[in-house]
């Protein structure tokens, strides 16, 4: 599992010009059940995207073809996370995607 920060970075202006793609590559993540939620983050700071598998390499790659990331508007950190104890029911929705 990942956390993914999307934090404003020097082209922060820009984000409305990239606003439709990046959102439409937030419904991508989403949709091929990578992403598992994304929201902002507090206080104008950026977003965060929580992510699972298939790979780290490719989590990688899919936040590098973000519109936010390619035009600065974001610096990205990805972060692993190796959870060891759950609430009832939440390993499930967690488990590794398919690949």
């Amino acid at each position: 599992m990942y956390i993914v920060f999307l934090r404003f970075g020097a082209q922060r202006a820009q984000a409305g010009q990239w606003m439709a793609q990046h959102g439409q590559w937030l419904k991508q993540g989403l949709d091929d059940g990578v992403f598992l939620m994304a929201g902002s983050l507090g206080e104008g700071q950026g977003g965060v995207v929580l992510a699972r598998g298939p790979d780290r390499d490719s989590l990688l790659a899919r936040v590098a073809q973000d519109p936010f990331v390619e035009h600065g508007v974001v610096d990205a950190e990805v972060h692993a996370v190796s959870p060891s104890r759950w609430a009832p029911g939440m390993a499930e929705l967690f488990a590794p995607a398919a690949a």
